[in-house]
């Protein structure tokens, strides 16, 4: 995740509609926060992922993460030794889920129907970061912020099988299903591709006029990713083409992006700015901003429920205090997670 985030828990274009996407022209929900799950405790945070099938919510924590019932918004059960998590993806035909720990260098694995920790993987690059599953290959990458690579795990053997270099810092990362892997490559402000049978880089692109990316989120019907910009900028690439052919302008500090293909809608959420852009996709190269919905400062990361269209988000009360770094410190038990629906 983007610095902020990570370490103080942390134009609208012209087109005819094409008519696959007709039901994207009714007219933008009316979003709002509808819940405040005031959860306090101490740790930052970062990542968020849900569970559909199991309705559950899962919230990185710092050396915990907490597992919420999306249905009734109460704790249901803790994954705990989690040093430094970050992130946390799901292998549902194992049934099994995945915690990036940043500090520890390894990966979590844990049941999702019982929610017990099964193992420890080690030996993954400095930092790992996001994590993503991908289904072609049946293995789980993390993305290692500090050694600039990919770890490729095998969760039968339960052990890091490769090392994928990468050319810079990379950030979020989301497979296409069809043994591609796309990275955010923050230092470099690229988007890399990956082989995920060959576990190999095969290209990168710039994002340009991307400053910085973080979020990214993927349409794989039109194969369209969507990279969220620390200069107030959502980059669309297509992939195929390797090229940007589409820029959305979006609001300050975005950490996290999610695509509902239900819906033809992006998301990004815009820690500094305190606000969620609701995207609207016009075609696959043609988009425009529905709606700024007003969130909090801090709320730079989320989830999206794709059975109920219910969107989390994770945020803190800022203080006057700022850490070493010169950011800005939580208030002591402010956490929250956001509910945003319509």
């Amino acid at each position: 995740m983007t610095r902020l985030s990570r370490h103080m828990l942390a134009l609208l274009l012209a087109g005819s509609l094409a008519p696959a996407f007709a039901a994207g022209t009714a007219p933008a929900p009316s979003w709002r926060v509808t819940h405040r799950l005031a959860l306090g405790g101490p740790g930052g945070w970062d990542y968020l992922a849900v569970d559909a099938p199991h309705h559950h919510l899962f919230v990185s924590r710092g050396d915990r993460v907490m597992v919420l019932d999306t249905t009734t918004g109460k704790p249901v059960g803790t994954l705990p030794g989690t040093e430094g998590v970050h992130g946390i993806a799901f292998d549902p035909a194992r049934r099994e889920g995945f915690t990036s720990d940043g500090a520890a260098a390894a990966v979590t694995v844990f049941d999702l129907d019982t929610l017990k920790v099964l193992a420890t993987i080690r030996g993954t690059g400095q930092n790992p970061d996001a994590i993503a599953f991908d289904p072609a290959s049946g293995h789980v990458f993390t993305l290692n912020g500090g050694s600039h690579s990919a770890s490729v795990i095998d969760p039968a053997k339960r052990t890091v099988v490769a090392t994928i270099a990468l050319p810079g810092k990379p950030e979020f990362a989301a497979a296409d299903g069809k043994g591609h892997l796309y990275v955010n490559i923050e230092d470099k402000s690229e988007l890399a591709e990956i082989d995920t049978g060959k576990d190999t880089l095969l290209r990168t692109w710039p994002l340009a006029p991307c400053e910085s990316p973080s979020g990214l989120a993927f349409d794989a019907a039109h194969r369209r990713a969507f990279s969220v910009c620390d200069n107030r900028v959502m980059a669309v690439s297509d992939v195929d083409r390797g090229a940007v052919v589409s820029t959305v302008p979006i609001g300050d500090g975005p950490d996290a992006a999610v695509f509902d293909p239900a819906t033809h809608t992006v998301y990004s959420s815009n820690g500094q700015s305190g606000t969620l852009t609701v995207v609207q996709q016009v075609d696959a190269d043609h988009y425009t901003v529905a709606a700024t919905v007003p969130t909090q400062k801090s709320a730079r990361t989320m989830a999206l429920d794709p059975v109920t269209q219910h969107i989390y988000l994770s945020a803190a009360t800022l203080g006057s205090r700022r850490n070493a770094r010169g950011w800005p410190m939580a208030v002591p038990g402010s956490f929250v997670v956001l509910e945003l629906g319509h």
